[in-house]
């Protein structure tokens, strides 16, 4: 497979706190990874910084999509290039359609076609607000629709599942498994092993470093969830 995303030795401080150090992480074409950590590891430290959100440039590394440094691209120009994020809180722009929304980022997309891919009835949601009306499952939803209108090459997911109830995680998995048989990669970020059991490879974020990756049932094998176990044999607990 063909190296989409190649991150070396990125490093970030948040004020005085280091939270990435010498992150390296690589993701191929149609690949999907799951990063894995617990609440604090700098797991969407490092989704924020991929994507070019203010305040997030890293002092240290590089970050290569499809052979370019991005790191002084904004983030509309990393949109530009085929990089989407899918943000932990659903964007809701109050007055904005759900029709309008799914436009945003790219006016040829079909509505109806990406509302259908994630199990929701066009009929009932393309007129509706984007406000506090729908539940977080549908917002959930709403946003990965939004991801699929865009057409990425490279989706970062940041904890998709959050306010999904079990019965629609298999909508949600068949959603990710189809971008990546299009060809498109997803980075899977994720605290839960039930997420993370859907990628084809992962990543274990300890303390803002990688401790551990491969194979996803290896990593999952040193993953409780809460808390961590480093390379050197020691637990870490963020909570």
């Amino acid at each position: 497979m063909t190296l989409l995303l190649d991150i070396r030795g990125l490093s970030l401080h948040l004020g005085d706190k280091e939270v990435l150090n010498g992150v390296d992480l690589h993701l191929s074409s149609g690949e999907v990874h799951a990063l894995i950590g617990s609440n604090g590891a700098g797991k969407s430290t490092l989704a924020y910084a991929l994507m070019g959100s203010e305040g997030y440039r890293p002092q240290r590394g590089e970050v290569l999509f499809r052979g370019q440094s991005v790191l002084d691209l904004a983030m509309h120009e990393r949109a530009r290039l085929g990089i989407t994020l899918a943000w932990q809180e659903p964007a809701r722009i109050e007055g904005l359609s759900v029709h309008d929304y799914l436009l945003l980022g790219n006016r040829a997309a079909d509505p109806v076609a990406c509302l259908e891919r994630v199990a929701l009835e066009p009929s009932a949601y393309l007129s509706r607000s984007l406000d506090k009306t729908l539940s977080g499952g549908e917002r959930r939803r709403i946003e990965l629709a939004a991801v699929l209108a865009m057409a990425p090459h490279l989706a970062i997911l940041d904890e998709p599942t959050a306010g999904i109830d079990l019965l629609s995680l298999e909508d949600v998995v068949g959603v990710i498994r189809g971008m990546a048989s299009e060809g498109r990669s997803v980075l899977l970020i994720t605290h839960e092993e039930r997420v993370a059991a859907m990628a084809d490879s992962a990543s274990q974020l300890c303390g803002g470093r990688i401790v551990r990756r491969g194979a996803v049932d290896k990593v999952l094998a040193s993953y409780t969830g809460r808390s961590c176990l480093r390379c050197d044999g020691e637990t870490c607990d963020h909570d």
